[in-house]
Formats: structure tokens, sequence, C-alpha cells
């Protein structure tokens, strides 16, 4: 891909104050495109736009937003048009699935982890529908490997992530219609604050220590090394060039190998 292949573009990244997303924010804007970072973190979302004004020279701009609800998703892309005119790319990144042992996990968690992830992902993509489409925009959604492999220990997530598969495979139609271009990446365990957060629910809910949910996740993955942020992220902007246009309502698993299935 060549440099600053997204000069004069705009993209809108969920979850963008830390982990994958502040990682999807910062590459994209390596490529040129001024970006709109989106979440309910104002202080890490603050000095990643800083960072990233600072050494690509784009605009960052903050949006603090509770995209769980839709007063928050429309909000949010309301901000994004005025400030930029119109929005060229939009990645879905937010969402705080909760590990748990069925059936003790509450109706609270299913709940939550659906109206963030999922439907933060509809409304938001949803409001900026008609500008993605008038400038023939990209959608890449961020989902989870456990779309494909669900295991006791993340119900939640697992469900959240396969129904994110289904509507970004769905939106991929009306992509076509629209001229939008529409995928979805499945990473797998990547290093962040998330990951560490997923590690001490599920070891609570067994009543085992965290390294030995840590021993056995790295084990059964059988993979080479832990995702880094940025595997993702090189991920979505190849899929916001140019060059990836004729790849539509596709699922990425970036996972190093673990998903057991074709």
């Amino acid at each position: 891909m060549s440099e600053r292949a997204l000069a004069g573009k705009v993209a809108v990244v969920t979850g963008a104050s830390k982990g994958i997303g502040a990682a999807i924010a910062r590459r994209l804007a390596a490529d040129g495109c001024d970006v709109a970072l989106v979440a309910r973190s104002p202080e890490a979302m603050t000095r990643a736009a800083t960072d990233i004004e600072r050494e690509t020279g784009v605009r960052a701009v903050t949006i603090g937003a509770d995209l769980s609800s839709t007063a928050g998703c429309l909000d949010a892309a309301r901000q994004a048009l005025e400030r930029f005119g119109g929005v060229d790319i939009l990645v879905n990144c937010a969402g705080a699935t909760r590990a748990g042992a069925f059936p003790a996990q509450p109706d609270e968690d299913w709940v939550e982890g659906f109206a963030l992830k999922f439907f933060g992902a509809v409304r938001l993509t949803r409001a900026l529908w008609p500008s993605l489409a008038e400038r023939k925009g990209t959608v890449v959604n961020i989902g989870g490997a456990a779309a494909y492999t669900p295991g006791a220990g993340f119900m939640v997530g697992g469900a959240v992530n396969a129904a994110l598969a289904h509507f970004s495979k769905a939106l991929s139609k009306q992509g076509l219609v629209d001229d939008v271009n529409v995928n979805i990446i499945h990473p797998g365990m990547t290093e962040t604050d998330r990951l560490e957060q997923l590690i001490r629910q599920e070891a609570s809910a067994e009543g085992v220590a965290e390294s030995e949910i840590r021993r056995r996740n790295e084990a059964k993955a059988g993979i080479r090394r832990l995702g880094r942020p940025e595997d993702i992220a090189e991920t979505v902007a190849f899929l916001c060039s140019p060059a990836a246009r004729h790849i539509q309502g596709v699922g990425f698993p970036v996972d190093g190998g673990s998903t057991p299935g074709i």
C-alpha cells in the first residue's frame, strides 16, 4: 500500500481511547486519514488524539459518547459530521462483553454486551450510512474469534461476535447497492487491558488463579505468540485502502492460526 494512501479521507473509530481501537486510529492517521476518536474515556482518548496529531500531522478530534444508547450513537454521528463535513471510513471497535459462568451470569451482562458492541455498531453505522454511501466509503467491524469457537466461559462475547458477523455479511449486501465496502475482523487473544480484564473475570467465575486461565488459553490456542493491537490495525488499514475495494462481506480471523475451523 502506498504511503499516505488515505490522504483526504475521514475515519470514525470507536473504542479508540486505548488498545486495538487506539492502534487503528494511529494506523489510519499514518496513511494520511483525519480521524475522530470515539470512546467513553476522555482522558485516555485526548492523550491518544494529541499523540496522533503530533506524530502524523493529520487532524484528530475526540468525541465522548456512550454508544450503548441510541442517543449516544446519534450524538457521536452528529459531532463527526459537523466537525468534518462527512465520513469515509467507520471502524466499529467499541465493546465490553464480560466473561462468566452460565447460569450464574446475570441478564445485565447479556444486555450490556449487546447494547454496546452490537447495537452500538448497528446504530452508528445507520446514522453515518448516508455519508458513507455518498463518499463510497468503508465499514470495518471488529468482532472476535469467539464468533467461530463457542466457549462456556465466554458465552456473551461469542454470541455478540456471531451476531456482529451476521450483521456485517448482511450489510455488505446493502453495501453492494450503495457502493460501501463492509467487512469484519475477528481478533484472537490480543495483548490489551481488555484481555487482562477477561482473564480476571474468567478466573473469578471458575475460582482459579489468573495464571491458570492464561496458561490454559495459550495452550489451547497453540499459537506462536499473542496478538498485538498493531496486527489488527494493519489489517484495517488494508481493508480501507483502494487495493481492497474488491473485498466485500468477508470475515478475517487475525488470531495467529488459533481458530480451529475452516
